[in-house]
């Protein structure tokens, strides 16, 4: 069977944890990766071992007849290289967010329809451990009903990250700020544990400590499900470092909690559960921590699984437009001031 050919486009700093693990696929061959500046280019190509580099994605495309892209661009961009990749014959997996416009998300999913190719989008703590030990509780129903919920981010981002980027801190490009880059991955979780559609948001946004840039670095607020849940959220970006993330649900009988990457399912009955990252599954990403990111290759084996199978991959552009629709929900909200109905 002949392998998949594959392209990276972008070279940035996260396209290790999609050009190693798409690499180590038996199914694929990573072809070529491109990016504007030659010289990271050629950087990515000698760690992934390609044959060739490109500064356009549209001629790398055509050139290596590419079957698959990965999406490693800022914010921005997600939409127009997606729809166009797809419009060449690509199945496509990008980075989040899928868009930082909810018509632009519509797009990506109608083109995907359109073209029948396959889309998938990065939200790749859903494959940690403690996640999938807590989203099994839930569905199981062995918990009772969800109650409410909450969850916490307190990171750290210096002047120098804003600094050193042309996208970052910018609306038009970035989309915002610690909501759509920081603590979408724990919104996200928060959406899928509760596991409901949602009815109402009312967010609170402020620029505290970031005066260089436009958006916001501080959220807070409220995200009301059909189902009655109320599930309250904080934010921010200028904590002394990046402290571990905490979400908290409470259940008819028992509650659930992540810290960082373990998850924990208590029973009111005294049965707890535990599970944590396991060392075992490491990866090499030609440097840094070996556990880092060990879920982009869960959620991107799941992707090419998909694309052999002829499905869709479990996060797709529909599961993704969800979360997608929770986040720009909350800009709104906390750009006018109002709660923002469904």
């Amino acid at each position: 069977m002949a392998k998949l050919r594959v392209g990276i486009i972008g070279c940035g700093r996260i396209s290790p944890f999609h050009g190693m693990p798409a690499g180590a696929q038996e199914s694929v061959t990573v072809r070529a990766c491109c990016d504007l500046r030659q010289d990271r280019a050629e950087e990515r190509a000698k760690l992934f071992g390609c044959r060739r580099t490109y500064t356009d994605y549209r001629e790398m495309i055509r050139a290596e007849k590419l079957d698959v892209v990965h999406i490693c661009l800022p914010h921005y961009l997600h939409p127009p290289v997606a729809i166009e990749a797809m419009q060449m014959g690509c199945h496509v997996l990008t980075e989040k967010p899928m868009a930082i416009r909810l018509e632009d998300a519509q797009a990506m999913i109608d083109c995907a329809d359109a073209t029948g190719r396959r889309l998938g989008v990065i939200f790749q703590n859903r494959y940690n451990a403690g996640s999938v030990l807590i989203k099994s509780a839930l569905d199981s129903g062995r918990l009772g009903r969800v109650l409410a919920a909450k969850a916490t981010l307190t990171w750290y981002r210096p002047p120098e990250y804003y600094a050193g980027s042309d996208w970052k801190g910018t609306w038009d490009r970035e989309g915002g700020g610690v909501i759509i880059d920081q603590a979408i991955h724990t919104l996200d979780l928060l959406r899928w544990f509760v596991g409901d559609e949602i009815a109402t948001i009312d967010t609170h946004i402020a620029n505290r400590e970031h005066p260089t840039i436009e958006v916001e670095d501080v959220a807070d607020g409220v995200i009301g499900f059909r189902n009655g849940v109320r599930a309250a959220f904080w934010a921010n970006n200028y904590y002394s470092h990046d402290a571990q993330v905490e979400l908290d649900i409470a259940c008819e009988h028992g509650s659930v909690r992540m810290l960082a990457e373990e998850g924990r399912v208590i029973f009111d009955d005294g049965r707890e559960f535990i599970a944590r990252p396991n060392p075992a599954e490491s990866f090499d990403y030609g440097g840094g921590p070996s556990y880092w990111g060990a879920s982009h290759v869960k959620q991107i084996d799941q992707f090419y699984e998909a694309i052999a199978a002829g499905e869709s991959p479990e996060i797709d552009g529909r599961e993704a437009f969800k979360t997608q629709q929770m986040v720009c929900a909350m800009y709104e909200s906390g750009k006018t001031g109002r709660r923002v109905t469904f």
